[in-house]
């Protein structure tokens, strides 16, 4: 089994959250510039075996598109054509930023800290593979 790797993108910046081996554990990985993403993966698929990538599909509550849905449907073809043989499933990601502020808001960290939009990009992608994966959060 490969890893699975969970992409929060967005336009200016993209959580990475990413699986164990055995699909067990999800962890957050890094955060990234969006316009560097690509680069960043070439080099993680190189290094790690991963089975496929998730990302979060944006959408309103009413199941529209959002602005940012044009975005991220973009990325999925750039992807698809650096990457064509690696599965790309789009999940939805409704709420999962307003969630991992609330998550980190339990931590204990500092304010300064629990503001941090890398940790909270990271941990909604964290939340998208933990949901994915059915270990829920």
């Amino acid at each position: 089994m490969g890893r699975i790797v969970a992409l929060d993108f967005g336009k200016k910046r993209t959580g990475i959250a990413v699986s164990d081996p055995l699909q067990i554990i999800a962890s957050a990985l890094d955060t990234v510039d969006s316009n560097e993403l690509i680069g960043y993966l070439k080099k993680y698929i190189a290094a790690e075996p991963v089975e496929k990538i998730i990302i979060g599909y944006p959408l309103n509550m009413d199941d529209t598109p959002t602005d940012a849905t044009p975005l991220v449907e973009k990325f999925i073809k750039k992807f698809a054509n650096v990457f064509p043989s690696m599965p790309v499933i789009q999940v939805d990601e409704r709420m999962t930023s307003k969630m991992a502020s609330r998550e980190i808001s339990g931590m204990g960290l500092k304010k300064k800290d629990r503001e941090k939009k890398e940790l909270i990009d990271a941990v909604a992608a964290v939340m998208m593979l933990q949901e994915y994966m059915g270990i829920g959060y």
